[in-house]
């Protein structure tokens, strides 16, 4: 059976060049379904499903949306409608790589659509605003999505744009022959998630090959406020089967408006799902605030926490970390305790009392043994009493403390089953 490639495109205003490319990918022997979400007017040639569809599938409607200058207002309602849309042709196995084109509004509305579809489905966006990197993080954030730079607007068909759409269509018929659709655990292999930073690498490797030895298919993600928070996402989407929280840094960036913020709900998922985690309280011993040129303008992180009277980590100019404070941290055990408190699942909370991370360990510039005392009796007046927290005279990249992770985890594997 051929697969099917869906093209987004708004037909009002890119007909021509959307089906350029729909001839290109079906000359390569692939289905197409075009989808049309423009809000201007008809489209210029027909769509496979129409933009009154798309609008119908948001909650609204066609006409009104064409009539309304207020692009802020219709758009989130083609969004919402399309992403309903290619879920549905995801269901039915119509759908098996995706793609679209266009400037910053386009590729906008075209990679939200995209991020309703799970790891695993190519997505390819092709952009002329692809290299802009504030706007590039917003396009991808968490998703698996393939960005290719068209340089030129996508206006037309000519030398340049032709070569473009020619690439485009190699790029996502080439995705889509070699994927085998949406990631599912096969199975075989339980899959560990487990995060990780730079002051926690040895810990992590530890871990992970600890894991590889009893069997598990181990999954990083760099805790860097990014790979957390799509951490969070694959778990809902059901991929894992334990988690080892290494570094849940995301929770206290997010409270102190730190580099590494990972969102309102980072440390959830594990919990909605049911799965045993294991978590430390490595990276909530430093806040993530550079560049350093934020202390010389006046940044109102810096000035508002005060961050240049504490101890401070400079590595360069741009990686700092300064050091958090008693009263952070007992704020950082609430929020904690809030969130795992509705777990459904086991979880334990194991504390390095020798040091959190590279950095507050004895000796290094973060070193503060006071200050994390501050945590463990906050966050366990809060927690629920069934889950334990245990205290390790260890430091947290030492082999014991990776053992003692490891095995607290497999331990609740074993009696969940």
């Amino acid at each position: 059976m051929p697969k099917h490639i869906v093209i987004l495109s708004t037909l009002d205003t890119k007909g021509e060049e959307a089906g350029y490319l729909k001839a290109l990918i079906e000359a390569q022997g692939f289905k197409t379904i075009l989808v049309d979400t423009s809000i201007g007017g008809e489209p210029a040639i027909p769509p496979d499903i129409s933009s009154e569809e798309v609008a119908r599938a948001g909650g609204g409607n066609i006409r009104e949306i064409r009539a309304s200058r207020n692009t802020g207002e219709v758009t989130p309602i083609m969004v919402r409608g399309a992403c309903a849309k290619v879920s549905e042709l995801l269901g039915k196995g119509l759908l098996d790589g995706i793609i679209s084109f266009g400037g910053a509004s386009n590729t906008t509305s075209a990679t939200g659509i995209m991020k309703a579809l799970p790891f695993g489905i190519p997505k390819l966006m092709v952009s002329s605003t692809a290299s802009m990197p504030a706007y590039a993080a917003k396009y991808i954030d968490t998703k698996d999505i393939t960005m290719m730079h068209s340089v030129v607007d996508i206006s037309g068909i000519n030398d340049l744009t032709r070569a473009v759409l020619e690439r485009a269509a190699g790029g996502i018929c080439g995705m889509a022959g070699a994927s085998s659709g949406p990631v599912k655990p096969v199975g075989t292999s339980p899959l560990i998630a487990i995060t990780t930073f730079k002051f926690a690498e040895d810990c992590g490797q530890h871990c992970m090959d600890l894991l590889a030895k009893k069997g598990y298919t181990v999954i990083p993600f760099h805790a860097q406020g990014i790979g957390d928070r799509a951490m969070e996402e694959l778990i809902d989407q059901g991929l894992f089967q334990g988690v080892i929280d290494l570094v849940p840094a995301g929770v206290i960036e997010e409270l102190l408006g730190g580099n590494r913020a990972a969102g309102p709900h980072r440390l959830e998922a594990a919990g909605r799902a049911g799965i045993p985690q294991v978590i430390t309280p490595c990276g909530f011993d430093m806040l993530s605030c550079g560049p350093l040129s934020r202390r010389e303008k006046g940044d109102p992180l810096w000035t508002s926490l005060q961050l240049a009277k504490r101890k401070i980590f400079i590595p360069d100019e741009y990686r700092v970390q300064a050091r958090t404070t008693a009263d952070e941290l007992r704020k950082a055990a609430i929020l904690v305790s809030h969130k795992l408190n509705p777990s459904k699942g086991p979880v334990k909370f194991l504390i390095p009392n020798k040091g959190w991370s590279t950095l507050s360990v004895e000796g290094a510039d973060l070193y503060e043994p006071e200050t994390d005392r501050a945590f463990s009796p906050a966050l366990r007046e809060r927690l629920r009493q069934d889950i334990e927290v245990s205290e390790l005279p260890l430091e947290l990249n030492s082999p014991g403390f990776a053992e003692s992770l490891v095995d607290a985890l497999e331990g609740m594997m074993k009696e969940s089953l």
